[in-house]
């Protein structure tokens, strides 16, 4: 069984806990309270790494442990690998209005 970890009930992104989970195989997400839910991921993702548990516009805040650690750059859909090629950070941003959140 490959496993990945909801940690709060606003994330859209769980954590995969298990070695190079392959394109094609069926995730159990767990949450806190062991709810349990099952994906299908649609790339190669590494140990420790994010996957989306649902579609996630682009534009639309990327939630992980229930704080926003940025924005989707692209369309993600529920199954996609959420990584620094899909994921754009707010922090600290001086092009963005308001400089930071």
């Amino acid at each position: 069984m490959i496993l990945a970890l909801k940690v709060h009930d606003r994330d859209n992104v769980a954590t995969l806990f298990a070695d190079a989970v392959q394109a094609g195989s069926e995730v159990e997400v767990r949450d806190k309270e062991g709810r349990q839910d099952h994906l299908t991921v649609h790339a190669d993702i590494p140990y420790g790494h994010k996957v989306a548990l649902a579609d996630i516009p682009k534009g639309a805040e990327i939630y992980k442990y229930g704080e926003s650690i940025g924005a989707a750059s692209v369309d993600i859909r529920r199954g996609d690998y959420v990584h620094v090629h899909n994921l754009e950070s707010l922090r600290a941003r001086g092009d963005l209005e308001g400089g930071s959140r």
